[in-house]
């Protein structure tokens, strides 16, 4: 099962300082669209060649547009052996609505 995190709680990570790394899979046109702060853009598209950027021992946050890209690409990373995975409940979109609604809507 994938962890899932709302925007309030990845928040209060961010807050509380805690080391996350906070993963986007949507593509890059969606991302100059809205994005959270210091998120790291690896397309879905081409996740391929980008996981070799991620330690399985990270704590990792992945986000899209509303979640389901994302907890794609949560399962897939737990399958090949990440163990502190977790997906942003509702993505950008929840986020823009429940922490930052100067992020724009899509």
């Amino acid at each position: 099962m994938i962890r899932q995190l709302s925007p309030k709680e990845v928040k209060n990570i961010l807050e509380r300082g805690e080391n996350i790394r906070i993963i986007d899979v949507r593509e890059e046109w969606e991302y100059e669209t809205a994005k959270i702060e210091n998120s790291e853009l690896m397309p879905l598209s081409a996740f391929n060649e980008h996981i070799t950027k991620l330690n399985p021992e990270d704590n990792l946050v992945i986000s899209c547009h509303h979640g389901n890209r994302s907890y794609r690409v949560c399962a897939y990373l737990v399958q090949n052996g990440f163990k502190r995975v977790s997906n942003l409940d509702g993505g950008i979109n929840a986020w823009s609505q429940e922490v930052d609604p100067s992020i724009p809507v899509y």
